[in-house]
């Protein structure tokens, strides 16, 4: 029998998103309700609700950035127990089979992960998330969270934190690392953090100067308001850069301040595709990459690193019924560095 939910839905890509009710299947054997305590939002929530990237079905319930408490599982579960604090992130199936599923890169299922919302689960029916009072997901697809952090903070974690974390760990970053952050915002405030504690020396890249304080008491060590002349001086200087704007930015010019063999990962998604000229990869050996959150262990690991250095998301906690203001805010910068939905808001 499935259960009635409340939650908040986008219409339509032209509305704004209102009270709506969906309805949670019914629990599978190896299914576990949650209880939503915190929602994390995401700027690709709002990419998504507003069509944005194409592709959107509607009525959509965004959210993907999940934390609360298990209140039932099925007879078949046996990872997780009523109570226990838990989080769901930006996927919650995949084929399984696949080599990337073997491996445990869920997120390149070659099938195509299910998205937490505006999805398909594989009987057809639609996939929605966490702007609601409780979800039915997988054991599979669900995480422990350290429950002695505020949960609040954990939330944004499960995207911001594993998109920034994932590069992080595959470029091997560590002590006597160089590393870049190109923004710092939601992604990038997450990126300094995890960077810092992994030992790297970070240096903020930025367009403008107001963000100076914020980044130095987020661990890094340098800021550089960026020009073609402050970019020109740091030529040759870093191992890894994280791109994690979404603006359209001429990359030739930070590439040049990647050592030989550095690599500039893209995060963000930019409305258009970036010229990069062959010469820029060429003269230094540079790469140029993209990464894609993380898989289901990579998650856990990233929750489990935070949980032993106390990193967590700088977050506004918002009423859900002000998320169509927080959505503006978040397109003009206003927010420092999440906004997080009160699950308690959620309950109709």
């Amino acid at each position: 029998m499935t259960t009635p939910t409340f939650a908040y839905a986008a219409p339509s890509a032209t509305q704004p998103l209102a009270p709506f009710t969906i309805e949670r299947r019914a629990l599978r054997p190896h299914d576990v309700q949650i209880e939503i305590r915190y929602s994390g939002v995401c700027h690709s929530d709002i990419h998504q609700a507003r069509d944005e990237w194409g592709g959107s079905t509607f009525p959509m319930v965004p959210g993907h950035e999940i934390v609360g408490y298990v209140a039932a599982v099925g007879k078949a579960v046996k990872q997780f127990s009523l109570g226990d604090v838990v989080g769901v992130g930006c996927f919650v199936d995949s084929c399984r089979q696949c080599s990337s599923c073997r491996e445990g890169l869920e997120q390149y299922c070659e099938v195509g992960m299910v998205g937490t919302y505006n999805g398909t689960e594989k009987d057809g029916t639609p996939t929605y998330g966490g702007y609601s009072a409780r979800i039915v997901v997988d054991e599979n697809y669900i995480l422990r969270v350290p429950a002695h952090l505020p949960l609040e903070g954990v939330a944004p974690l499960l995207c911001a934190g594993i998109t920034t974390y994932s590069p992080l760990r595959h470029w091997q970053v560590g002590k006597g690392s160089k590393v870049a952050v190109v923004g710092l915002g939601g992604l990038g405030h997450m990126a300094v953090k995890l960077a810092h504690a992994m030992g790297a020396e970070v240096t903020v890249l930025s367009s403008s100067d107001k963000k100076r304080a914020d980044a130095h008491r987020l661990g890094a060590r340098h800021y550089v308001v960026t020009s073609e002349a402050t970019l020109e001086a740091l030529t040759g200087r870093f191992d890894l850069i994280l791109n994690t704007v979404s603006a359209n930015i001429d990359l030739n010019p930070y590439l040049a301040t990647l050592r030989r063999d550095g690599t500039m990962v893209l995060l963000g998604v930019p409305t258009a595709p970036a010229p990069v000229d062959a010469f820029s990869l060429i003269g230094g050996r540079h790469r140029l990459a993209g990464s894609l959150i993380g898989g289901i262990s990579e998650t856990q690991e990233m929750l489990d690193f935070c949980g032993e250095h106390g990193i967590v998301s700088d977050v506004e906690v918002i009423d859900i019924r002000q998320i169509n203001e927080a959505y503006e805010r978040m397109i003009k910068g206003d927010v420092r560095y999440r906004f997080v939905i009160d699950g308690e808001t959620l309950e109709a």
